[in-house]
């Protein structure tokens, strides 16, 4: 099975308020639930070719929304991201987040009941993991029998102690650079102030820096050389190490380990396996940005999958918007060949701009061919992200997250697309224009194909660009294309990233037959699969294949050998 993963934000997801307002409270905007992922709901999901859902922020974060009433401390708002809160600034490991629940007190049940139906649907379920930071003000109003809070038997006269949670600056209030007060009638006071999450040592975090979030010890001291002290294992790695096999006896199926690469790769070392002792099966999702570490997070860490942000989303980002050449794909699965299967692709994720934004490419047909080449270049897993499917362009300016290209992860908001195509739980689409229709016919069409076809879902790849370089009919610049075969099934795979449509010939050197043991065929009838016409196409080294594709658009061409 090649892996498509649907990430969603619950928040976000089945909210049908149409008039939210710029910083509107839960009350004001509403909020998604995760009662809104309904049986049919989650059939439509996996009608798009998904086989997993990444449900984004189910565990219990920082608010401005007041819970007290329920035993959960509230927030100050001066330390929380817009109204809703950020989902990566946890508050309580051992808990779900009160605003997805239609009953808070029985938040936990429903958790449980959405992974059953989850699973009923036919869909895998991951949720987050969030090592290396915690909202300032954690407190678990959940902790289990045996479990002690985070930070309660620390010595914080001491910046750095191995068996503190977390890091601190003695003798210090935090003073940070942002508005200390927020919507409240006193200050925000921390003393000894604590590391910020992104490496902030200091008592001065600034409105750009992660300062709703504190920074999690695990044996670094980052101020004295970054010297390790992991003999004997801290203390925080042993509490997440039960957080993790909390979550991981729910039944659930994987984790997206944010900034995964900001903990120690000897800490993943020591844990998942542990995970995976208790749990076989369950898998492993890294957030890293630098190449240069991810053989060690897959071989020593023992992760599953990684992010490419930095090769092929990169590229592709550039190649969509005229920044760079087609033929810098190549480079992007050469310097990942051995590691290929643990490569997670995608166009978009919360963190990243949305495709139809002004920002990005305006147009979500843009992204098409790179659609086509994410998800079928080869066997590792692809991701999309709720909404670019319908071309959602994150043009709102909702709050905290204002007008950026991007779908707000601080904010209560109802996405228009998203919103439309739900259609208060109905999925008929009677509120989607004729184009958010048309593009999620492709992106399910594309989508499917990773699974129905064989080629595709376990076959061989071959790059043709090297064959193509300098063609007379063929710019090598907009145009990229290669080849998957499995058994007597061979695909053939053009991409056009231009707007206008071209004619094109296409070169197949001889290596490709000695490679895939092909012989040579005169004027064969391919069946394209994203139309599912035929034509007829020649598969030689003497010929060149005559293609033409429409703008912005591909060809999967199938012959049977």
């Amino acid at each position: 099975m090649k892996k498509i993963i649907y990430q969603v934000l619950p928040r976000l997801f089945g909210n049908q308020n149409e008039r939210c307002v710029r910083n509107g409270s839960i009350r004001q905007n509403g909020c998604g639930k995760m009662a809104n992922f309904t049986p049919l709901a989650l059939k439509k999901i996996k009608e798009l070719g998904a086989n997993y859902i990444w449900y984004t922020g189910l565990i219990e974060h920082a608010t401005q929304t007041d819970y007290s009433r329920y035993g959960i401390q509230p927030d100050h708002p001066a330390v929380v991201k817009g109204k809703a809160g950020s989902p990566y600034a946890i508050k309580d490991y051992y808990d779900v987040d009160p605003d997805l629940a239609m009953d808070v007190p029985g938040r936990m049940l429903e958790f449980e009941t959405l992974v059953e139906r989850t699973h009923q649907a036919g869909l895998k379920m991951i949720i987050d993991f969030v090592p290396n930071h915690v909202a300032r003000q954690y407190h678990s109003d959940q902790l289990p029998a045996g479990e002690k809070q985070l930070g309660v038997t620390d010595n914080t006269s001491f910046a750095f102690n191995p068996t503190n949670n977390f890091y601190y600056i003695p003798n210090t209030e935090l003073q940070g650079q942002f508005d200390m007060q927020g919507e409240a009638a006193l200050p925000y006071h921390e003393y000894p102030a604590k590391a910020t999450g992104n490496d902030k040592f200091d008592a001065y975090p600034g409105v750009n820096d992660w300062y709703e979030t504190v920074k999690l010890n695990y044996g670094i001291d980052y101020m004295n050389g970054w010297q390790r002290y992991f003999t004997p294992e801290p203390d925080t790695w042993h509490r997440m190490l039960n957080i993790l096999l909390f979550w991981a006896g729910k039944n659930i199926d994987g984790f997206r380990c944010d900034m995964a690469e900001m903990v120690p790769v000897e800490f993943w070392e020591w844990a998942i396996p542990q995970v995976k002792a208790q749990h076989p099966g369950i898998e492993f999702i890294a957030e890293v940005y630098n190449p240069a570490q991810y053989r060690d997070y897959i071989y020593r860490g023992h992760f599953d999958y990684l992010y490419d942000k930095v090769g092929l989303y990169d590229n592709l980002f550039a190649i969509i918007q005229n920044r760079q050449s087609a033929t810098a794909i190549s480079g992007c699965w050469q310097q990942v060949g051995d590691i290929q299967d643990h490569i997670l692709n995608f166009l978009e994720n919360h963190d990243e701009l949305r495709i139809g934004s002004r920002y990005f490419a305006d147009d979500p047909r843009k992204a098409i061919p790179a659609l086509v080449v994410s998800a079928c270049l080869n066997t590792n897993p692809m991701m999309l992200y709720a909404g670019q499917e319908l071309g959602e362009a994150g043009m709102d300016e909702e709050g905290f997250s204002g007008l950026d290209g991007r779908t707000t992860i601080f904010d209560y908001w109802s996405p228009d697309t998203l919103r439309r195509w739900y259609n208060a739980g109905t999925f008929d689409g009677k509120k989607l224009t004729f184009e958010e229709k048309a593009l999620q016919k492709v992106y399910t069409r594309v989508l499917n194909l990773c699974n129905n076809e064989a080629a595709i879902r376990e076959g061989l790849f071959f790059d043709l660009t090297y064959a193509n370089i300098g063609g007379w009919r063929y710019n090598e610049h907009r145009q990229f294309s290669f080849v998957r075969k499995a058994d007597k099934e061979v695909i053939f795979v053009i991409v056009n990233f231009d707007e206008d449509p071209v004619d094109i010939a296409v070169n197949l050197p001889v290596h490709l037959f000695d490679y895939f043991k092909m012989p040579e065929m005169e004027h064969v009838k391919a069946q394209e699969l994203l139309s599912g016409k035929s034509e007829y196409i020649n598969v030689s080294p003497s010929h060149a294949m005559d293609i033409v594709i429409p703008g912005y658009s591909a060809k999967l061409l199938k012959i049977k050998m």
